[in-house]
């Protein structure tokens, strides 16, 4: 597994990426699916039948837990994550020695199940093991939360993608923060979900500080994609020193 060692309170961005850059999901109910199974793999109690103990639970809100289940216990904490169609981004912190470990092996197994069942396709789901990287420092963490929540949701925008986002950024920000399948909301909108942990990010940037620093955040990386010697000082640093280690594909 190509994956930096980490301890307990590390943070942690992972991907994980379709065989041969095809698909991992194919329709809304394989993405709602991906949200579930962010909620409920995120526990030391594991059902080997959960989603059937949902079902049969007759849950209004799959994402509450039965009643005969145990307390959870979660073993990391999600700050952040993005899925698009062949690929997820994480943004972790270990909070339990193998939890990471364990919570990917769940996640990865769990998807590549339930696809090959549901489209009666054989052989591997992912390419290989999960990647991951260690952030170290509230600079770092800020940066990487824009990358996996604003550069990657924006990249889906209907109206031209990450470039016409950058041109339009206030309407693009707006779509991207009602994205159900990307943790944006939980930051600057109105979303309270069960999945994420907000209170390390939410203790680094307000909502409208998250998106004044995102702003910049896509103007440096479309420049830093075009190679444009900028100018702006803090753009400069911003490609030359961090980018590179926030790039992480």
């Amino acid at each position: 597994m190509r994956k930096q060692p980490y301890t307990v309170g590390s943070y942690i961005h992972v991907i994980k990426r379709g065989s041969r850059g095809l698909s991992i999901v194919r329709d809304n109910n394989d993405r709602w699916r991906f949200l579930l199974m962010l909620r409920h793999f995120n526990d030391s109690f594991n059902s080997l039948n959960w989603f059937r103990d949902i079902v049969d639970a007759k849950i209004s809100n799959s994402m509450i837990r039965p009643d005969y289940w145990p307390k959870q216990n979660k073993i990391v904490k999600i700050l952040g994550f993005c899925l698009v169609e062949n690929h997820f981004h994480l943004l972790l912190q270990e909070i339990v020695d193998g939890g990471v470990a364990k919570f990917m092996q769940r996640l990865g197994i769990g998807m590549a199940n339930h696809f090959n069942q549901k489209y009666n396709e054989k052989g591997c789901l992912f390419q290989g093991a999960y990647r991951s990287r260690t952030v170290d420092g509230d600079n770092y963490l800020r940066y990487v939360s824009a990358y996996i929540m604003v550069k990657n949701s924006l990249e889906l925008y209907p109206k031209g993608g990450l470039v016409a986002a950058a041109e339009n950024f206030d309407e693009a920000f707006q779509w991207a923060s009602s994205y159900p399948f990307c943790s944006l909301g939980d930051y600057v909108g109105d979303r309270n979900s069960l999945i994420v942990d907000r209170d390390i990010l939410g203790e680094i940037f307000t909502p409208s500080e998250f998106k004044f620093f995102s702003k910049d955040f896509i103007e440096g990386f479309l420049q830093q994609q075009k190679g444009v010697n900028n100018e702006n000082k803090k753009l400069k640093h911003f490609m030359d020193g961090i980018m590179p280690s926030v790039i992480f594909e």
